[in-house]
């Protein structure tokens, strides 16, 4: 019989670890030290740990600089390079894909190295970066695997260790408010563990927090964004098929989504971010056999920056030495977060295919080309009225609310590719 206490019975726990303090790391660890506990970021980053503790976010996100300069003023929150004893213990590394469209595991197994050495027995362990089904237990595996003295369920009296799994479910942009508001989903390798956790959780989240087994929760998170995923594909074929056609692709779907039981999303230049744009692929990895559908719908989204570029090729093609504005480089609006974002792999193949051309990047949420970009001579960032004043040709990349201030006059006389219905 399992030794371990439940969440009802177990006392609070008042001290956290989270490790990685990116997008979503960052935020939890925040919300937390905003609600009275103690707090302890770990991250790689000198950087990273060095602004947190001077109370700055090295990213942007609405409202996240009031909660994590309050909570560190206040001695709640602190970051560090090294990981340190704790009662929870919140894994938020990243999960992206290799070469293969399979997970690369290996933050997670540098996370579950780090933690194990300060484990006593009794700790609760949260997997909250979006992973294949079955990566929790794999988690708690490399753990016991180095702390044979612990187990999962009191097995022969050795200390009890809890794990779960508790996906993040909110949007770049809200994510201090949906953290609070959202429902969360919490799978446990053990009853105990998702009691535990939905403890931890429900110090600040307001909405329902759902239990249920780990590799449920695992999979829960994968299938909210292989479905955005596979909407968005439908959406974008339709744009494809529309232009084809001359038909405004807009209209269509407005029209469409007049049918009670329509609810068509809107196309772009492509599907990215840190979750749709690699979630998909995960269920693919898991059962390539019976996801044809899924794969399906990832291939038509990563398709669809070529697209752009092509019309972009066709649009300078008479054009001789032609400027190109390239409106936005974040994968949604109003943020500065560029993980797999098809404006980036736009604008960097249309400076490849376009030597010749002068490429002015307006990125209003940066204040300077990331890496990608950086080294390629014909490209230049730039404010976003002189980068519409200077062009031949205007590429609306995305729907950042700085460029709804452009005026349509300005655009008079210049070759306009709106890949989000802007200036229908």
């Amino acid at each position: 019989m399992s030794t371990s206490k439940t969440a009802e019975t177990a006392p609070p726990i008042t001290t956290v670890a989270v490790v990685g303090l990116g997008y979503i790391g960052l935020p939890t660890a925040a919300i937390l030290a905003t609600n009275g506990l103690d707090v302890i970021g770990v991250d790689v980053n000198p950087r990273t740990v060095a602004a947190i503790n001077n109370g700055d976010v090295p990213f942007v996100e609405p409202d996240l600089g009031v909660h994590v300069a309050g909570a560190v003023s206040q001695g709640r929150l602190r970051a560090q390079l090294e990981t340190p004893a704790a009662e929870a213990y919140i894994v938020a590394v990243p999960t992206p894909f290799q070469a293969d469209k399979s997970a690369d595991m290996s933050y997670i197994a540098a996370a579950a190295r780090a933690i194990a050495p300060q484990l006593r027995g009794g700790e609760l362990v949260i997997l909250e970066s979006t992973s294949p089904p079955g990566s929790t237990r794999r988690l708690a595996e490399l753990i016991l695997g180095l702390r044979p003295d612990l187990s999962l369920d009191g097995a022969d009296g050795k200390p009890v260790l809890l794990v779960a799994h508790c996906p993040e479910r909110v949007l770049p942009g809200r994510i201090m408010i949906e953290l609070v508001t959202n429902d969360r989903v919490v799978g446990g390798l053990t009853t105990e563990a998702a009691e535990a956790a939905a403890a931890l959780y429900g110090v600040f989240c307001q909405g329902e927090i759902h239990l249920t087994d780990a590799a449920t929760a695992e999979m829960s998170k994968l299938v909210e964004n292989a479905y955005r995923d596979v909407n968005i594909a439908f959406a974008n074929e339709l744009s494809v098929i529309s232009d084809n056609l001359d038909i405004d692709v807009w209209e269509l779907i407005r029209l469409a989504n007049h049918h009670p039981r329509v609810n068509i999303l809107q196309p772009g230049p492509g599907v990215g971010g840190h979750c749709i744009a690699v979630d998909p692929w995960f269920i693919v990895a898991a059962d390539p056999e019976n996801s044809s559908l899924i794969r399906t719908a990832r291939e038509v989204n990563d398709s669809k920056p070529g697209y752009v570029v092509d019309q972009v090729r066709k649009a300078a093609s008479d054009i001789d030495r032609p400027v190109i504005a390239c409106l936005g480089l974040a994968f949604k609006a109003n943020i500065d977060d560029v993980r797999e974002s098809p404006a980036l792999e736009i604008v960097r193949r249309v400076a490849e295919l376009h030597p010749e051309a002068e490429i002015l990047v307006a990125a209003p949420h940066k204040d300077h080309l990331p890496k990608v970009l950086a080294g390629i001579p014909n490209v230049r960032h730039v404010e976003t009225d002189k980068a519409v004043e200077a062009a031949d040709v205007v590429v609306l990349l995305v729907d950042h609310d700085k460029f709804r201030e452009i005026d349509p006059a300005s655009l008079e006389g210049k070759r306009v590719i709106d890949t989000r219905g802007f200036w229908r």
